[in-house]
């Protein structure tokens, strides 16, 4: 085997160059303050609903199903879990979700950043847009927030931005849909 010398670049040897990684910047924007205390309520309702269940289940059912009123040490275990672990989701999942959830709308792109657990980033071209939805659930106009859904010609699907305050939501479906209707093709 042959050495190449040593002046030649690795082009010239034939060999790949490895990419140059560029660093992404995070989205400029953040979602609504509100949405902390939103996620909050959510989780709350969601941890009672829980609870609704969870309780009644080993206070009336298990009893029957052991035919014994001391039930295994096991059932005492899952339900110390059920009854914690909501209450762990509601006081971190919040705050640690409006760190990181993030968005921004360029001249070329919506970028987007959100989870709390595993996190997705997200960059679209405008070009690419294909719809622009707005929704709002019955909590979410108690808290005057709205999330937009933006559809894509993506296989991964459609790039989310959940918990802008409603007047920006408003204001970014109207940005997107003149750009987007502006563009010639059928976003494909």
């Amino acid at each position: 085997m042959s050495q190449a010398p040593a002046d030649q670049t690795d082009h010239e040897r034939g060999e790949a160059r490895p990419a140059t990684a560029v660093a992404l910047r995070e989205p400029a924007h953040q979602v609504s303050p509100r949405a902390v205390t939103y996620w909050r309520v959510s989780a709350l309702v969601a941890a009672v609903v829980e609870w609704a269940i969870v309780i009644p289940v080993y206070v009336f059912v298990l009893p029957v199903v052991f035919e014994d009123p001391a039930r295994p040490w096991w059932t005492t275990a899952i339900l110390v879990v059920s009854l914690v672990a909501p209450l762990v989701h509601l006081l971190l999942m919040p705050q640690l979700r409006f760190r990181v959830h993030r968005w921004e709308v360029t001249p070329t792109a919506i970028h987007t950043r959100a989870g709390w657990i595993d996190i997705e980033s997200r960059v679209a071209p405008l070009s690419r847009v294909q719809t622009v939805d707005s929704t709002q659930g019955a909590l979410m106009r108690v808290f005057g927030l709205a999330s937009l859904t933006v559809t894509t010609a993506s296989a991964a699907g459609p790039i989310t931005i959940d918990c802008l305050d409603r007047d920006v939501a408003q204001r970014l479906v109207a940005e997107l849909t003149e750009v987007t209707g502006a563009s010639e093709g059928d976003a494909t």
